[in-house]
């Protein structure tokens, strides 16, 4: 079974961080992985990542016309693979030596139709103690509740965009990813781009993405990532995609409903009687802020039904 990765880049600013994750790509303890790459629409990547990695048997370069967004350049990566499952990860990610190993055993062990596992977060600048594990979605990373528990394999909805693999055929009947979830919805805040295509896959094969925790990627969190600003604007606009996505992929809400369920039954109850029990500043700290990001996801989510209906 062939595994092509498809890894995307529209800048020159961040090739170091997408040469050190195609390398962790081309460094896959399993043998047969094709990456690639595509530069979306800057020549001067295209240019320097072919100088670098061309030449190779298992590395496909693209360079799209012009800058067309991740989910085309994606789309376009998926075209020009040559694999029997088309994996995705970012620019800004590492994965894992066995990442592909496990995602194989997937689909070999389970005949997954889609495979995914877990973000991990790389601190670059240090770790932001204060930011509970509930709402480590925000940097890119699995969060606690997350499916079934973060260790724990199963069929979920969807994994992170960044790690996350289909059946090259399936993906390709499917159509990809809808390319224009932001502008034809009419909002370039509505995100979602894996939610939507794996509601889509659901609806048409019955099934999920496998959920495969040891499958892991690290996704780097830099210093701008945890500033309480950039953390409460994206909880905002998470909570208005959850809406949105909604309103375009019916019955897509469920899994955030069972979590709000869990935060609000579980999790705020558990670590209020650990407080109690043993008093802790960064424990205090967490609360607060689970609570607040809890709130500002709900007013998000209350400006896309005054948006959406």
């Amino acid at each position: 079974m062939r595994v092509s990765v498809v890894l995307c880049e529209h800048t020159m600013d961040r090739y170091d961080a997408v040469t050190e994750a195609a390398r962790s790509v081309l460094d896959q303890t399993y043998e047969d992985v094709e990456l690639v790459f595509v530069s979306d629409g800057n020549p001067e990547v295209y240019e320097r990542f072919e100088a670098d990695f061309g030449g190779r048997e298992n590395v496909v370069t693209r360079c799209n016309d012009e800058n067309r967004g991740l989910l085309v350049s994606r789309n376009n990566g998926a075209e020009a693979a040559s694999g029997d499952v088309v994996a995705f990860i970012d620019d800004d990610a590492v994965a894992h030596p066995e990442w592909i190993e496990r995602l194989v055993d997937a689909y070999e062990t389970h005949d997954a139709v889609a495979a995914g596992g877990r973000m991990d977060p790389i601190w670059v600048d240090g770790e932001a103690r204060f930011l509970p594990e509930e709402f480590y979605f925000l940097i890119g990373a699995t969060y606690r509740g997350f499916g079934e528990g973060r260790e724990t394999p199963a069929e979920v909805r969807n994994t992170n965009g960044s790690n996350i693999s289909f059946r090259r055929e399936v993906f390709l009947d499917l159509g990809g990813f809808d390319d224009e979830i932001g502008g034809r919805k009419g909002d370039k805040n509505l995100q979602g781009g894996e939610t939507e295509v794996c509601a889509r896959m659901r609806e048409e094969c019955g099934r999920g993405v496998r959920y495969v925790p040891d499958a892991t990627v690290g996704h780097k969190v830099f210093a701008y990532r945890t500033e309480p600003k950039w953390l409460l604007d994206r909880a905002f606009w998470q909570g208005y995609s959850k809406r949105g996505m909604q309103q375009f992929v019916p019955g897509s809400a469920e899994e955030e409903s069972d979590f709000l369920g869990k935060i609000l039954g579980e999790f705020v109850p558990g670590r209020l009687r650990d407080l109690i029990r043993d008093p802790d500043a960064t424990a205090a700290k967490q609360l607060a802020w689970l609570l607040l990001l809890t709130g500002v996801v709900g007013l998000g989510y209350l400006y896309g039904i005054v948006k959406w209906g």
